[in-house]
């Protein structure tokens, strides 16, 4: 799930994406000021939108992308059901930026650039990043982007395939996480080799 608010702009209105599949067929549907947009062939819901959300929510201080916290989809949840609208949130509260370690890095065969990484994020099986930063390299601690997670430009992680290669995920530079005086240099953000693996990176 991925939540904005941005009321200079916006005006006092949050904005929840719950799939960033494309939705091919738009359907509406309205409780009061909940309005979900759906997909026509099965009635998912893959985003709604909760005007005067401030008379629901405490949103002081919020002015993007919205940080999710257990306190924040309980309020959330409450508010749909203010509304009058019934709607399960399954929401994945893990960190979306975490500490990788770089295991294996294989040239791409289809692109000079870009090599094929496997990367250990947590106790599971290492995911595969198609990653094109020239100073990528095995034994390596790392930021990774998770799927799901929203870059500070607001760009979305998903799923994606590289010249064929499918990948899970971004190896991140300083530049992309827009860490203040971040060097202006092509790369990925290497960590010290001190880093714990699978925790959650704050920049």
């Amino acid at each position: 799930m991925i939540v904005s608010y941005n009321k200079p702009f916006v005006g006092d209105t949050l904005l929840v994406q719950l799939s960033t599949e494309p939705i091919v067929t738009f359907d509406f549907e309205r409780h009061g000021d909940l309005y979900m947009m759906k997909e026509a062939a099965n009635g998912e819901v893959k985003a709604f939108n909760l005007f005067n959300a401030s008379k629901y929510m405490n949103l002081d201080g919020i002015n993007g992308n919205v940080e999710l916290t257990e306190e924040f989809v309980d309020g959330l949840k409450a508010a749909i059901k203010t509304c009058g609208a019934t709607l399960d949130l399954d929401v994945d509260l893990t960190p979306k930026f975490i500490i990788g370690h770089v295991l294996e890095v294989a040239d791409h065969p289809d692109a000079d650039k870009l090599h094929i990484c496997q990367v250990q994020v947590d106790e599971e099986q290492p995911i595969q990043i198609v990653c094109g930063a020239p100073n990528v390299a095995e034994g390596q601690k790392v930021v990774v982007a998770k799927i799901g997670a929203v870059m500070p430009s607001g760009t979305v992680i998903v799923e994606s395939k590289l010249r064929g290669v499918e990948s899970y995920g971004m190896m991140c530079s300083a530049r992309e996480l827009e860490i203040p005086n971040a060097p202006q240099v092509r790369g990925i953000l290497v960590l010290d080799n001190n880093a714990e693996v699978g925790t959650a990176f704050h920049a």
